[in-house]
């Protein structure tokens, strides 16, 4: 009977230490998975916070810049089916300085930023409107060029003013600045939205639209070198700046390009290149 005592009493005492031995291999299991979990949540931090946009650039030795190639001046296709532009000419010499080759992707405007975001294009550069959407999804350059939005209308049509819109049939680039602008004015108009301003001129053309609501760079290149019967209404509706759109992200890059633009403004390029298209110095760059 003592002996049965004392080995309860001897198992009994061995509880504590058994109790205290699983808290600690149990505490410290936890603590080792914390521990883990903050190591790999700081790499996954680390690996968000890296940069490779301009060295993926260089070391394709490729920019793939994004546009429509039917909006003159900025970036459009040719006679001889080449893609040029005041946008173009830009580029080009930006890449020249990085030592890599300009590559000209068209896309479809009103898809875009989900082409820049897809990897499949570097950047946008072709006369983009900067706005609080494109700021907050994009990481912007800073404005280069200032433009207006204005109706262009036939020298010939009865339209005088934005007055005289109402009713009438207004085409405008899907996806464009021009569009939202335009939808948010008011104005007693039928929107007619086709892909390029190219069209838009086009249903103008051919009576099947009243006027056209689009870039004033655009519509005065177009009324200088076609010698259309156009005529700019005295009354647009707002004024707007371009900027180059790059990855949310890709801050090396975007900084890279601003560098070399800024330097090319300060030893007289960018002049030369603007006097080329609009015959004086129009842009913004510092």
């Amino acid at each position: 009977m003592k002996k049965n005592f004392a080995k309860v009493l001897a198992a009994l005492a061995l509880v504590p230490t058994l109790m205290f031995a699983g808290c600690s291999s149990e505490s410290t299991g936890a603590d080792e998975t914390t521990a883990a979990e903050t190591n790999a949540d700081a790499g996954d931090t680390a690996a968000a916070a890296e940069d490779n946009s301009l060295k993926n650039v260089l070391d394709s030795g490729k920019l793939i810049l994004g546009l429509d190639a039917t909006f003159k001046p900025m970036g459009f296709t040719d006679e001889q089916d080449n893609i040029v532009g005041f946008d173009i000419d830009l580029a080009e010499e930006v890449c020249k300085r990085m030592g890599v080759e300009l590559v000209k992707q068209p896309v479809d405007w009103d898809t875009k930023e989900q082409d820049l975001n897809a990897g499949k294009i570097d950047c946008i550069w072709n006369g983009m409107s900067v706005n609080a959407e494109r700021a907050e999804i994009m990481n912007l350059s800073e404005p280069y060029m200032k433009n207006d939005m204005i109706f262009v209308v036939k020298t010939d049509s009865d339209i005088a003013s934005q007055a005289d819109l109402d009713g009438k049939n207004v085409a405008v680039q899907s996806g464009s600045t021009a569009q939202e602008i335009l939808a948010d004015s008011g104005l007693n108009i039928v929107p007619v939205e086709l892909a390029t301003n190219v069209e838009c001129l086009q249903q103008l053309d051919l009576d099947l639209a009243d006027a056209v609501f689009m870039d004033s760079v655009v519509a005065n290149y177009e009324i200088t070198t076609t010698g259309k019967a156009y005529t700019v209404l005295p009354d647009g509706l707002a004024p707007e700046e371009y900027a180059i759109g790059f990855r949310k992200n890709d801050q090396a890059l975007r900084d890279e390009v601003q560098k070399i633009l800024s330097e090319m403004k300060a030893d007289g390029t960018v002049a030369e290149i603007s006097t080329k298209w609009f015959g004086s110095d129009v842009t913004t760059i510092k």
